[in-house]
C-alpha cells in the first residue's frame, strides 16, 4: 500500500448484512483518525441496489453507491451471509471476482467468506468461517482449505474473519499490516479493545470470563509485558500466578486461546515492532529489548509475523 496517498476500501453490502460487522468497517476503516500522522483509509459503503434492509429488517441502507466503488477500490469487504444457503447476488459475485482478477485484497467477516467461496476466489487457499457453519461450509467448498477453529486466516491478498468480534481482530491485524504495530495499538485503545490477538487463537474459549476475578490472568499479563526482556519463561509466569505449568496451560487456553510460550512470543515481536517504529536502537539492542535475544531471532520472528525483514520493517513504519 503506498503511504503516500489514502488506502480505498469499498465494503460491499447486500440484504440481510450484519450491521455489527458493518460497524466493525467504518470504525476501523472510514473515521477519521487525526491521533495518527499517517495517510488513512477512504471507505465506500456500496451495492448492487441504491437501498438495503440489513439483518432481520432493523432498518434499511439508502443512497448508497454502486458497485463501480468496488472497481477503484484497494481492498473490498465482501458481505456476510445471513442465510449461508442463499447464494450472493450475481453482481456481487461478479464485482468480487473483478476485484480479484485486478489484484485488489479481498477481506471476508464471518459468514462472508461463503461469498468469496462462491466466487470461486477461495478455491485451493486457506480461510476462516464460523465455527457454526464450518461443516456445511465444507461440504459446499470442497477446495478450499479451511482452517478449522481459529480466529481469522491471512492468506495474503485474500482475508477471512471467523466471526462478528473476530471482524475487530482482522480488521486491527490490517491496519497492524498496513500501518504498523504502533497505529494498530493506538486504534485499539480508543476502542478499549484488546491490542493483539493472533489469528491462529480459538474462536470457541469456554470460559472468557472468569468466575471470580482472582483466577484473571491479567495481573501476571501485566506483570510479564513489563520484564519482557528478561529471561521470561512460562514456569516464571507460573509461579507468578502460584499455580502448576499444567494450571496455567488450561488457565490460558481457558481465558486466550492460546498457550503461555505462544502468548509470550507474540508480545515480544510487538514489542520489538514498536521499538523497530518508535526509536534508533540497532537490531542488537531491539532483539535485546524485546526478550527475543539475538538479531537472528529477532529477524526471524519479525518475518514470521509481518513478511519483511527488521530493517524493512522499520523502513516503512518508522514514526519519527
Amino acid at each position: 500500500m503506498s503511504q503516500d496517498s489514502s488506502h480505498r476500501v469499498a465494503l460491499i453490502v447486500d440484504a440481510g448484512s450484519n450491521p455489527f460487522e458493518m460497524g466493525v468497517a467504518t470504525e476501523l476503516f472510514g473515521l477519521r483518525r487525526p491521533e495518527i500522522d499517517r495517510t488513512w483509509y477512504t471507505l465506500t459503503v456500496c451495492s448492487a441496489t441504491p437501498s438495503v434492509p440489513v439483518h432481520l429488517g432493523l432498518f434499511t441502507l439508502s443512497d448508497l453507491a454502486g458497485l463501480d466503488a468496488a472497481a477503484g477500490a484497494d481492498t473490498v469487504i465482501v458481505p456476510n451471509r445471513p442465510d449461508p444457503w442463499t447464494p450472493p447476488r450475481p453482481e456481487v459475485l461478479a464485482a468480487v471476482r473483478g476485484a480479484h482478477a485486478r489484484g485488489a485484497r479481498l477481506v471476508s467477516f464471518c459468514t462472508g467468506s461463503f461469498t468469496l467461496a462462491a466466487a470461486g476466489v477461495l478455491d485451493g487457499r486457506r480461510a476462516a468461517t464460523h465455527w457454526r457453519h464450518e461443516e456445511l461450509f465444507a461440504r459446499l467448498y470442497p477446495k478450499v482449505r479451511l482452517e478449522h477453529d481459529v480466529l481469522f486466516v491471512d492468506d495474503g491478498d485474500v482475508l477471512t474473519a471467523a466471526g462478528s468480534a473476530a471482524a475487530l481482530d482482522l480488521g486491527l491485524h490490517l491496519i497492524r499490516r498496513d500501518h504498523g504495530a504502533e497505529a494498530a495499538a493506538s486504534v485499539s485503545r480508543r476502542l478499549v479493545f484488546t491490542a493483539h490477538r493472533e489469528g491462529g487463537q480459538r474462536q470457541f474459549v469456554p470460559a472468557p470470563v472468569p468466575e471470580t476475578a482472582d483466577v484473571s490472568l491479567a495481573p501476571v499479563l501485566d506483570w510479564a509485558r513489563e520484564r519482557l526482556a528478561g529471561p521470561l519463561t512460562v514456569a516464571d509466569l507460573a509461579a507468578r500466578a502460584a499455580v502448576s505449568q499444567a494450571t496455567l496451560h488450561r488457565r490460558f487456553r481457558a481465558e486466550l486461546g492460546t498457550t503461555p510460550l505462544a502468548w509470550l512470543r507474540a508480545e515480544r515481536v510487538l514489542a520489538a515492532r514498536r521499538l523497530l517504529e518508535g526509536t534508533e536502537l540497532d537490531l542488537s539492542a531491539v532483539a535485546r529489548s524485546s526478550g527475543l535475544g539475538t538479531p537472528a531471532n529477532l529477524r526471524e520472528a519479525v518475518r514470521a509475523h509481518t513478511g519483511l525483514s527488521p530493517s524493512a520493517y522499520r523502513s516503512a513504519f518508522r514514526l519519527t
